[in-house]
């Protein structure tokens, strides 16, 4: 009954497995598998390709890499929205009321989420096999590392849908979903690639399975439990929640309009008239949008970031000055995370609560209107990411090898300033176009991966070919896009500490690219002339698509 008889599972893949866009996106990532071995194979002058050991191993690294990354990213993407969107289409109720087991609309749920993944996932045996008949691989390694990927789809699609639980909107349950996994993720990918191999199988095969079963039937229980008692029946989910009632009974982080930094996102409730010349929607959206679910999602982003911030400030910052960088990473990391959330939504929300129409009425122009969805959207998500940057402040102030680099901190704040500004305006353009909130997240992050991660990607790619086609300026120029490329090519001193003695150790200089003759520009210089001019052209999009709603909408009235 809960796999073979299990309606919900039956009908979940019947909508999935039978669409082309399935199919279509099977073939391109299994092109794509075959294009990175076939492009990979290092080729001797007016010689056949020949291949190695070594070619197989970073072959072998590069697969098991690359899948881990696409578990992680789309699990919750396929499972955070199995529960919150019967909520959001209300139905809801109707699978609650029916004689299905919680148990069994679980496994269904899940299954459905996490089968299309593992087909992607499956589907790259064959050329693992290949990189077995090259040498250098053993079969252990490669059924240790699909042990891997199974097991991290399952958990990180349980903790999904236990999100997709235990909130009303799809895009709360997607932030909250990769703000746990992505961490475990990190962590995971760490224990399973250490260098002895005998490690790795003991943790492939001793550690990780018992953790992975004990976390799934811990999540299994509290998923039933809330399928048995749900809390949220009647109202799918969609009423506000009254803020004094539920700060009452909050855990944790409590959030007060009256007191700062609360009210530099969430000021306080208007109790009078709006001045001549106000903004309405602009003064909708800041005071009253980000709550009408309630403050439990921001208040998990709150407390899982600052929690997540105390090792990292202590091991990136203190102990490590010269790492500083991929602290800001972590920065950059938690604002491509939560951004999309308060901006993906601008536009598709209105369809939803069917408001559009008469947002798109009223003697507001579009341009009033579209800039008051991203200011209020960027105000949010760059309030909540700036408040990681205490630390880095805090380290600049106490550590002196900082404070002799002053400049580097001005740099960096101006790198997640740009950054905010573009995941703000990237969700806000595939909000105005997307006509599904969920949609409009997928495809924001998409966007954002397109355009932050992949170039990283690319590079590590390009550098392992042999011989080496292009120089280290090239491969630079091709992560312009990304902020991470360019809080890591900042430059940075490092010291190193013998007794009570500091003693300078030379860095390398930044990478430089050139812009014609002998001018060079460091590459976070480029990064930030080039941000803002593509931040401006995704809200110009987002502008002409939401003024030809405007105009359809003035044509038929």
């Amino acid at each position: 009954m809960l796999i073979r008889d299990n309606p919900v599972l039956s009908r979940e893949l019947l909508v999935t497995l039978r669409s082309s866009r399935s199919f279509a996106l099977l073939f391109v990532y299994v092109a794509a598998l075959g294009a990175l071995v076939y492009f990979y194979w290092p080729a001797e002058d007016g010689g056949p390709r020949q291949v190695g050991p070594g070619v197989a191993r970073r072959l072998f690294d590069i697969f098991f890499l690359g899948q881990f990354f696409l578990v992680a990213v789309l699990a919750p993407t396929f499972a955070a929205g199995s529960i919150t969107g019967e909520k959001e289409r209300k139905t809801y109720e109707m699978l609650l009321a029916s004689p299905l087991r919680p148990g069994t609309i679980l496994v269904g749920k899940l299954l459905s989420s996490l089968t299309y993944l593992v087909i992607l996932i499956l589907s790259s045996v064959p050329l693992m096999i290949l990189c077995y008949l090259l040498g250098g691989l053993l079969l252990s390694e490669i059924a240790r590392s699909y042990l891997v990927l199974i097991l991290a789809a399952g958990t990180f699609g349980l903790l999904s849908v236990a999100c997709s639980s235990y909130f009303g909107r799809t895009s709360s349950a997607l932030v909250v979903s990769y703000l746990i996994t992505l961490p475990l993720a990190v962590i995971c990918v760490s224990m399973t690639r250490t260098e002895d191999p005998a490690t790795r199988d003991f943790i492939s095969i001793a550690i990780l399975p018992p953790w992975c079963l004990a976390t799934w039937t811990v999540l299994q229980i509290l998923i039933n439990r809330r399928l048995l008692h749900p809390p949220d029946v009647g109202s799918e989910g969609k009423d506000v929640v009254d803020e004094e009632e539920e700060m009452k009974y909050a855990i944790g982080v409590v959030i007060d309009r009256d007191l700062f930094p609360d009210k530099l996102f969430a000021p306080a409730k208007r109790t009078d008239l709006m001045p001549d010349g106000t903004n309405p929607v602009l003064d909708k959206e800041l005071r009253s949008e980000i709550f009408s679910q309630g403050t439990l999602m921001l208040r998990v982003v709150i407390q899982v970031s600052m929690l997540l911030s105390i090792p990292l400030m202590a091991a990136l910052l203190f102990l490590r000055s010269d790492k500083a960088p991929w602290y800001v990473a972590y920065v950059l990391t938690f604002n491509l995370l939560v951004g999309p959330v308060f901006s993906a939504g601008s536009v598709t929300q209105e369809r939803e609560r069917q408001t559009l129409s008469l947002l798109l009425t009223t003697l507001l122009t579009p341009g009033r209107i579209i800039f008051a969805k991203l200011v209020a959207a960027l105000r949010v998500s760059t309030v909540l990411t700036f408040l990681l940057t205490e630390q880095l402040l805090l380290a600049y102030v106490m550590l002196p090898e900082l404070r002799y680099r002053y400049w580097t901190l001005i740099v960096f704040l101006l790198i997640i300033a740009t950054t905010c500004l573009a995941t703000s305006t990237v969700g806000l353009m595939c909000s105005a176009l997307a006509r599904r909130t969920a949609t409009a997240m997928v495809l924001t992050y998409m966007t954002l991966l397109v355009l932050f991660v992949l170039p990283l990607g690319v590079s590590w790619y390009l550098e392992g070919l042999t011989p080496q086609p292009f120089s280290p300026e090239r491969l630079a120029s091709l992560t312009v896009t990304s902020p991470f490329s360019a809080a890591l090519g900042v430059p940075m001193h490092s010291y190193q500490t013998t007794g009570w003695n500091s003693q300078n150790i030379p860095v390398e200089p930044t990478l430089a690219i050139p812009i014609g003759g002998p001018y060079r520009l460091a590459f976070w210089m480029l990064f930030l002339l080039i941000s803002p001019p593509t931040s401006a052209l995704c809200f110009g999009v987002a502008y002409l698509a939401f003024r030809y709603r405007w105009w359809r909408a003035s044509e038929s009235g």
